[in-house]
């Protein structure tokens, strides 16, 4: 009998590549982790990915959480959380660390742990502390699992505001004047604390901004006019990291610029403004998440100008090592010369997020961007590279 007339088994369809996405967390930024991977889910095409949704919750725990981007949004300023998600009160995801298998393990307490499948890809949707800063990626690269964005160096680098300016620093990029308290200077001699602070202020001028060294989401900030309000300030940040950074005020435009992974290298989006916020001291996190401040985008901004920040923005994304994604943020002074404030290696993704509003404009739709940072991470094996 010829084998053509032998009966044929169904052709077996592909796997389709599975997305673990990853949110919550231990940080204050908590719940805007949990909104920001809200809008991915809505967005990532289930026709080319299955996908998995994992929460951290507040105290480290990881959960299996429902697959209902709607409940993760802000509604009536009310914040949601991983618990609020949970399908389970106690139950836990496991990733296993033996980089030979990708395989996740739900398990309750009392029942026997069950296989959820292998992961091939995690969208670590994580910001500050315990997720962005290089300790998640450190453990996804011990499991050997690709992951979007940046690896364990970059993210630290791009966590840290202090030591973050120093890589610019030695690269050459233009940062603005700052003082970094480290906290046992502030236990051991908060006299010798203040006045260093007090020194700065009068080489740079009132008012300061004091903020924690590792923080985001502008949580954590205060402006402060004089020495009355400085121990209120460094109380409030050190809620949110023990280390804080002291900035002088930069008097000038702010504006943004995204930067993506693309085939051939790292490209720069259009960039953006943020205008002042008169109903806030600065563009902080009512402002940003809860008040919906807009930014302009693209920035009002000349030829030369577009081209430089363009420029910059991918100068400090390659200064940091940085992989996948960076949101850049920038002063442009009255004097007319860009300064680096800070980059995020997992800027937000909420529905009125900078980094997608200005890739949009640029040209790359929000599907069409979470779909670049899912192929750029797959693209990209684990390990020194």
């Amino acid at each position: 009998m010829s084998s053509e007339n032998l009966p044929q088994s169904p052709a077996q369809e592909p796997r389709k590549p599975r997305v673990a996405v990853v949110f919550g967390g231990r940080s204050s930024e908590h719940a805007i982790s949990v909104v920001t991977a809200g809008a991915v889910l809505r967005s990532i095409d289930r026709e080319k990915y299955d996908v998995l949704p994992i929460g951290i919750t507040t105290d480290g725990r990881w959960a299996l959480t429902a697959d209902e981007p709607d409940r993760m949004t802000i509604a009536d300023r009310t914040l949601p959380s991983v618990e609020s998600l949970a399908e389970s009160a106690e139950g836990g995801v496991v990733l296993s660390v033996d980089p030979g298998s990708r395989e996740v393990v739900y398990s309750e307490p009392g029942s026997v742990p069950k296989a959820l499948g292998e992961v091939d890809v995690v969208f670590p949707m994580l910001h500050g502390p315990y997720g962005e800063d290089g300790t998640l990626q450190g453990l996804l690269e011990l499991s050997g699992v690709p992951y979007v964005g940046s690896g364990v160096l970059a993210s630290a680098v791009g966590q840290d505001k202090e030591y973050m300016k120093r890589v610019f620093l030695s690269f050459g990029l233009p940062v603005g004047p700052y003082e970094v308290i480290r906290p046992r200077e502030w236990e051991n001699d908060p006299s010798a604390a203040r006045k260093k602070i007090v020194d700065f202020a009068g080489e740079h001028g009132w008012p300061l901004f004091v903020k924690p060294a590792r923080g985001g989401s502008s949580m954590g900030i205060t402006k402060v006019d004089d020495l009355s309000g400085l121990d209120a300030a460094i109380e409030e940040a050190q809620r949110h990291d023990p280390k804080i950074l002291v900035e002088s005020l930069l008097r000038g435009r702010e504006i943004e610029c995204g930067v993506l992974e693309f085939e051939d290298g790292p490209r720069a989006s259009v960039p953006a403004e943020i205008p002042p916020v008169t109903a806030h001291d600065f563009y902080d996190f009512e402002a940003k998440y809860i008040d919906s401040a807009s930014g302009l985008v693209p920035a009002p901004l000349t030829e030369e100008q577009t081209a430089e920040v363009r420029r910059l923005a991918v100068e400090a994304f390659d200064a940091a090592s940085c992989e996948g994604l960076v949101r850049a943020d920038f002063f442009l002074l009255d004097s007319g010369e860009f300064v680096i404030n800070e980059i995020n290696t997992m800027p937000g993704f909420t529905p009125i997020s900078m980094y997608p509003r200005m890739w949009q404009e640029t040209g790359v739709s929000y599907p069409e961007l979470v779909d670049r940072l899912i192929q750029a991470a797959l693209r990209r094996p684990t390990g020194l590279r």
